[in-house]
């Protein structure tokens, strides 16, 4: 198969702040794989967790490095690759990309829809939540009427682990329920909780009727975790603490879900396997994003159907999205009919 890499710059409407910085905009790199006159597509975004970073530069350089051994291979041959770029340690964003093409190509080569190929239900598919970032309460109040007045919004996610305390977690929240009483509100702190305020937000939370909490305390402090568990009335997602089905075992005991993102999984194919080990522990399964376009996020949208809860959400923020793909209905991100992932150029491709 011949690869493809090229590098493309989307801009976001809204600047997203979380507990560990603001973004605007992001450099992503895009994939594309051909063979027997069939191109598959995928993407890979850049993203950082704690002292883990996965910078465009280095996702880019990566894929170029090995495409001489890529090439030896076929599009039906994932196993194979996947094995190959591990051993190569390439970083996970890469592979993401790279596997994402790879499955983009085989239901282009046969004619069908991924979500059909996996036998997937799409009248499962739960609405997505959409983010509001840490900000003042009135910022929080004014973003919330622009996702209100942009989407059929179903959901709220708001970001707390504000740096000024949890006291201004609680004004804003109470300015965003505010804004919006009629709807569900899920809450993530990005690990900007120590453990003393996460039992103390997890119990105030929980009288203000949100549904779950994600990622309360920092990537490395997962013992903390077993603790807050048993203090806190609202079940534990956990994100930045959980990269692959490998960690899945160790958390189980200690969250009631995971957040699975294909940046960090290094793909569909990985995200499957994430999905099935989950249930084994009976945890509940997240879809969520970075800074992806409408191509990563309709891979994810694949899958949809398997997820309790998705935040895909990233590309419905950007002002210069090159693609197009699943659409929302009902405040869901619903793949469609095209085979493989159904994405196409946008009006903004170059």
């Amino acid at each position: 198969m011949q690869v493809e890499v090229k590098v493309f710059t989307v801009n976001k409407r809204f600047p997203l702040t979380i507990s560990r910085g603001t973004t605007a905009q992001t450099t992503n790199v895009w994939v594309k794989i051909s063979q027997d006159g069939v191109e598959g597509w995928g993407e890979a975004s850049p993203f950082g967790v704690g002292n883990h970073t996965q910078k465009t530069e280095q996702i880019k350089d990566a894929i170029e490095q090995v495409i001489p051994l890529l090439t030896t291979f076929s599009p039906l041959q994932r196993q194979q690759v996947e094995q190959l770029l591990i051993q190569q340690q390439i970083p996970s964003a890469a592979r993401a990309a790279v596997d994402m093409a790879m499955h983009d190509w085989l239901g282009k080569f046969v004619g069908l829809p991924l979500w059909q190929i996996w036998g997937c239900d799409r009248n499962l598919i739960v609405p997505t939540s959409v983010t509001i970032g840490i900000n003042s309460p009135e910022g929080a109040r004014a973003r919330a009427r622009d996702w209100l007045n942009y989407l059929d919004v179903r959901l709220f996610k708001v970001k707390l682990g504000s740096p000024d305390g949890i006291e201004a977690d609680q004004q804003m929240l109470l300015a965003v329920q505010q804004e919006a009483p009629h709807l569900e509100f899920f809450v993530d702190a990005n690990g900007g909780w120590s453990l003393p305020d996460a039992i103390k937000m997890c119990h105030w939370l929980a009288d203000l009727g949100v549904k779950y909490v994600e990622q309360p305390l920092p990537r490395g402090q997962e013992e903390s975790l077993a603790k807050l568990k048993q203090e806190s009335p609202l079940p534990i997602f956990v994100d930045e603490s959980c990269f692959t089905s490998v960690d899945i075992p160790h958390l189980a005991n200690y969250v009631d879900g995971i957040n699975i993102k294909l940046m960090k999984s290094g793909g569909l194919t990985e995200a499957l396997r994430m999905v099935h080990t989950a249930r084994a522990y009976n945890l509940q399964v997240m879809f969520g994003c970075y800074s992806d376009s409408s191509l990563a996020n309709t891979a994810a949208a694949q899958l949809a159907p398997l997820a309790d809860y998705l935040d895909l959400d990233s590309h419905l923020n950007l002002v210069d999205d090159p693609f197009m793909g699943a659409l929302v209905v009902e405040g869901k991100v619903l793949p469609n009919d095209l085979p493989g992932l159904g994405v196409q150029y946008s009006a903004f491709a170059a």
